[in-house]
């Protein structure tokens, strides 16, 4: 945790600019000043990132791809690649560090910084913000934009603010740093539109404007009575407190995991339960690896299941042995997707594992079980076996050896993580 206090806080909100296209565009140039986006490319694709030559057109991350290509005909798609991405933005991370210890990371793309101690070494908090800028830029070719504010929320209000922005006619660019001094929050913060603020979406938003509630500043003038009735005690609180400017959240540097999942959207329904449990091996095939990635085992796994309609179940089982393996967690899961009927269309399918601990610490509190299944392997051999798969993995690539259900005339299908952030390809095979 950051030692400064709340009064005295330097803040920076740094966000990658379009940073899946800009990496992208960073390894094929001749696609700079095009409309590109990254997304999924078949008919329930949408778009993860938007060039702001796209973005001229309308085209907006989280749309559907069907939409984005009626916006943008010659829109130039490009597949996404989150291996890559997590490995450039370990690289912005670490040029973070060369500023200041306390680092947050949100996502893949933006991150606090606190750089209360770096004052006195590195100059102002806007110096040390387009320092950031320049670093990254000098070693990495992309661009980002800073916010700097004394608390986190205004900070990345700031960094919105620095932003390029596309209109119709043109991509102007931002300011690249905004800075909203101490003394000066309200009147950065009340001219805002209502939903700049956390926790205001289309319900609340609608409440509000009954209010006659259109800017922060509105907000800030209600009695907090009236705002209660409106939204509740504890979000109509939040939000007072926001309006007000007031946020005393320290930059986190370690933000523990609480739960580890993957969930797929599929070109075509799935039908049948035999089609589904193939789905679910390749899935927790994905959790398991991640599992082990972190040296972490589960307790809790969670089936998550959408049908055609939209509609969407959950169901979950805990286990009174920690698991880090596939075979453990398909034996885990299957009898809670059995139990599904799939003949309405299954859209999508996901695990996920929660409460989960360290693997060394659970080997050691736990006897080692003796029990087999069907196979002849107990679990102690399924770990063995896991743990070669990853070695293979870790030599020969990630798509070096799989489940033998993953297979299909395309090849080898494995759970590639972060992939469903923008839907799924056209169907495979």
């Amino acid at each position: 945790m950051s030692g400064a206090t709340a009064q005295t806080r330097s803040i920076l909100h740094v966000d990658m600019d379009a940073f899946f296209v800009s990496v992208e565009i960073r390894r094929r140039p001749e696609l700079r000043g095009q409309p590109v986006v990254v997304g999924g490319t078949g008919a329930r694709g949408v778009v993860a990132a938007a060039s702001y030559e796209a973005r001229r057109f309308g085209v907006r991350s989280a749309m559907p791809s069907t939409r984005a290509r009626r916006l943008c005909p010659n829109l130039v798609f490009l597949a996404g690649d989150h291996e890559l991405y997590s490995q450039v933005s370990a690289e912005v991370i670490e040029i973070f560090h060369t500023v200041t210890p306390y680092v947050e990371p949100l996502s893949l793309d933006e991150a606090f910084l606190d750089v209360t101690g770096a004052l006195r070494l590195l100059g102002p908090a806007p110096q040390i913000a387009q320092e950031v800028r320049e670093r990254v830029w000098l070693q990495l070719e992309l661009h980002c934009s800073v916010g700097v504010a004394p608390n986190k929320f205004l900070a990345k209000l700031a960094s919105v603010a620095a932003k390029p922005i596309a209109t119709a006619a043109e991509v102007r660019p931002g300011l690249g740093v905004c800075e909203v001094k101490p003394g000066q929050e309200l009147e950065f913060l009340h001219p805002l539109p209502v939903q700049a603020l956390w926790g205001v979406g289309p319900a609340t938003l609608e409440r509000l404007r009954g209010l006659g509630v259109r800017t922060v500043g509105d907000l800030a003038e209600l009695e907090l009575s009236a705002l209660v009735s409106a939204v509740g005690k504890s979000h109509g609180a939040h939000l007072h407190r926001l309006a007000w400017a007031l946020d005393e959240r320290p930059v986190e540097i370690e933000r523990v995991a609480k739960s580890i999942g993957h969930e797929e959207t599929f070109a075509t329904d799935r039908h049948t339960s035999a089609e589904l449990q193939r789905e679910l091996v390749r899935l927790a095939d994905g959790v398991a690896s991640r599992l082990r990635s972190q040296a972490a085992v589960a307790r809790t796994f969670t089936l998550k299941v959408r049908f055609a309609n939209f509609d969407t179940i959950t169901r979950a089982i805990t286990v009174s042995t920690p698991l880090a393996t596939a075979h453990g967690i398909v034996e885990a899961v299957l009898p809670l997707l059995l139990a599904v009927d799939p003949a309405p269309g299954v859209r999508l399918l996901g695990v996920s594992a929660s409460q989960l601990g360290d693997a060394v610490e659970e080997q050691l509190m736990l006897l080692p079980p003796t029990g087999t299944d069907d196979s002849g392997f107990d679990d102690q051999d399924w770990e063995s076996a896991e743990q070669t798969i990853d070695a293979i993995r870790s030599r020969f690539g990630s798509s070096a050896i799989g489940p033998a259900s993953a297979v299909d005339r395309s090849g080898l299908r494995l759970v590639r993580r972060g992939a469903q952030q923008w839907g799924p390809d056209r169907e495979p095979g």
